[in-house]
């Protein structure tokens, strides 16, 4: 995503934000997961990305990964649970243990309501193979609706939540100046062998499967759009073979919430990026 100059509204209303005469919105807590499989060579695996409905409210028209909000109910003690606990997630996710697991809890959830894809099992080596009956989309459409807590979920079919499928990646908090906020954090996971990712979101328009490259250059094209944290995860995962070694690269991060702010001279304002990318995107521009 090249530099655009920043609208002169926007940075007056940024510089407002500053100068402490205006107040920011509260953000809320959000996770998103970046579907992960295997691409052609050298141009990264294939990443799953949803066209939102132009009608939402918040990145309306953007493509990006399946994800959402906490739900409250995500905070669940009683969650089956397999993997990394959650003092170890705490730590990869820069957070506290209660939210850490909220988190991983919302993933998996908003996982399976925006894609049909389920980190779970029924023991922790093991991962469901299909979800597409009629009785899967019954209960996907009750956790979409908040019928059916992830917990309750879980426990009537006798599945574990498969937290060391997931892989911890960056973490993006929504600019001071924007009028809804998220403080997102992403996940990385590898399709499940036997799974499909389906079109079932209610807030996306269409659905696709692109090698991360790919999807880059649609972007650079102006034939799709990304909000920035979806482009430049998009641009680092096109540097990797693969979904492994996506997963292995995961396994050593921990996350720092990086806010964009405007930043210029004169005339010319845009966002600012997180540092450690910026080679990467300036090896990518030329």
């Amino acid at each position: 995503m090249r530099s655009l100059p920043l609208p002169a509204a926007l940075v007056e209303q940024a510089r407002a934000y500053a100068a402490g005469s205006a107040t920011p919105a509260e953000p809320r807590n959000a996770a998103t997961v970046v579907l992960l499989r295997p691409g052609p060579a050298g141009r990264g695996p294939q990443v799953y990305l949803l066209q939102r409905q132009t009608s939402m409210a918040f990145a309306g028209g953007m493509c990006v990964f399946p994800g959402g909000g906490v739900d409250p109910r995500d905070f669940d003690t009683e969650v089956a649970w397999a993997g990394p606990d959650a003092a170890t997630w705490a730590y990869r996710l820069g957070t506290d243990e209660a939210t850490a697991r909220a988190l991983v809890c919302a993933a998996v959830r908003e996982t399976f309501e925006e894609s049909g894809v389920l980190l779970a099992g029924e023991h922790a080596d093991d991962v469901v193979a299909d979800t597409t009956g009629e009785d899967w989309e019954a209960d996907r459409v009750a956790l979409e609706g908040r019928e059916l807590s992830l917990t309750e979920f879980l426990n009537r079919r006798g599945l574990v939540l498969r937290t060391d499928l997931l892989g911890a990646w960056a973490g993006w908090l929504t600019p001071v100046f924007e009028p809804r906020r998220y403080r997102t954090w992403f996940f990385v996971a590898d399709l499940p062998e036997g799974q499909r990712a389906r079109d079932v979101s209610s807030e996306s328009s269409r659905v696709t499967w692109l090698p991360a490259a790919d999807a880059v250059a649609a972007v650079d094209e102006e034939r799709m759009l990304m909000l920035p944290p979806t482009y430049l995860t998009c641009l680092e995962l096109s540097e990797h073979t693969g979904p492994g070694e996506v997963l292995e690269s995961a396994a050593a991060r921990t996350v720092e919430m990086f806010t964009p702010e405007v930043v210029g001279d004169g005339d010319q304002f845009t966002l600012s990026r997180p540092p450690h990318l910026e080679p990467l995107l300036a090896r990518h521009l030329g």
